[in-house]
């Protein structure tokens, strides 16, 4: 699996060859991994600076309430939000950490003022500018 993560596009053929396998039972344990889902899919990787987007920004936020119709709407908002391209909720305060691309500071702060402070059920907003972007995509130990 480690390799695959690196290379998503590798064929059956080469990975057989790369973990010692023939090619069948290297493809028969691809389509398992596929189908319980340890392989949840297969993506690019773009270079957010390439389409314009190179400013990013980790954003801080801590909501009002966190009973489930605060919860689920406020994630529901997030889940259409394009711009933000990462979401992890947290134990603690706050009780979010949302990663958002933007073309410049001022497309992101248009977004700020307008999306993320008009959220549902949010409390504060606080956000710190990435200066370098160490691990972009890295992937899993294993």
């Amino acid at each position: 699996m480690r390799r695959l993560q690196n290379d998503g596009r590798m064929s059956a053929t080469a990975l057989a060859a790369e973990v010692g396998l023939t090619v069948a039972p290297c493809h028969r344990r691809l389509k398992e991994l596929e189908a319980t889902g340890t392989i949840s899919g297969y993506r690019a990787v773009i270079d957010p600076a390439a389409v314009g987007l190179g400013f990013e920004a980790m954003v801080f936020v801590t909501l009002e309430r966190v009973d489930r119709p605060t919860v689920d709407e406020f994630e529901a908002r997030v889940d259409g939000l394009v711009r933000i391209t990462s979401a992890q909720r947290l134990f603690g305060d706050p009780d979010y950490v949302l990663k958002v691309v933007s073309e410049d500071l001022a497309s992101y702060q248009r977004f700020f003022d307008d999306e993320l402070t008009r959220l549902p059920g949010v409390r504060r907003v606080s956000s710190t500018l990435v200066m370098k972007n160490l691990k972009p995509a890295a992937g899993l130990p294993l």
